[in-house]
């Protein structure tokens, strides 16, 4: 994942939790992208908030795990994307990032699973190529699909990313 602007990340994340109370919860499944975590990390110990990473692959677990060893603020998790179940001690997300890059064949699969994850009315924040407006349009769709609700796409944000960030309805498919 590219860099994102500082700026425009400090924004999203004050306007994600702007009336938010303590105790949010906020997941997040990368792969790769160092400020973006820092920057999430950082926030969250502000603000008192639980901060999960959810890294995709071995090898950046590795790195993140390491170095974030003993550091307040801030849960890492190997976690493959291929697992059966999501849910993890109950822990349901007010907000859950995915800068992640995931297959096209996968990404049903893995807003079933994140449904679970994420409390009712919380959401998901996916981050996908500038102006690629085919991936918008795949992803929002099946958000729809998935009974993920109130879709909005942020595509002035960012230079090199469009947000999509979509609503968790309570008794939705549940």
């Amino acid at each position: 994942m590219k860099n994102l602007e500082k700026e425009q990340l400090e924004t999203l994340l004050e306007i994600i939790g702007a009336n938010f109370m303590p105790s949010l919860q906020i997941g997040h499944f990368s792969e790769g992208g160092d400020m973006i975590i820092a920057m999430i990390k950082e926030y969250c110990e502000k603000k008192e908030y639980d901060y999960h990473l959810h890294c995709t692959n071995r090898e950046f677990y590795e790195v993140m795990s390491q170095k974030f060893k003993e550091q307040k603020g801030i849960v890492v998790q190997n976690f493959p994307l291929q697992r059966r179940s999501y849910l993890i001690q109950a822990r349901e997300y007010n907000f859950l990032f995915v800068t992640t890059v995931i297959d096209e064949e996968s990404r049903e699969s893995f807003l079933q699973r994140s449904h679970k994850i994420i409390r009712t009315a919380g959401n998901i924040i996916l981050f996908v190529p500038k102006k690629d407006y085919k991936e918008r349009d795949n992803w929002t769709a099946l958000l729809e699909e998935q009974l993920y609700v109130s879709t909005s796409v942020l595509d002035d944000m960012f230079d090199h990313y469009d947000v999509i960030i979509s609503r968790k309805m309570h008794g939705w498919g549940e």
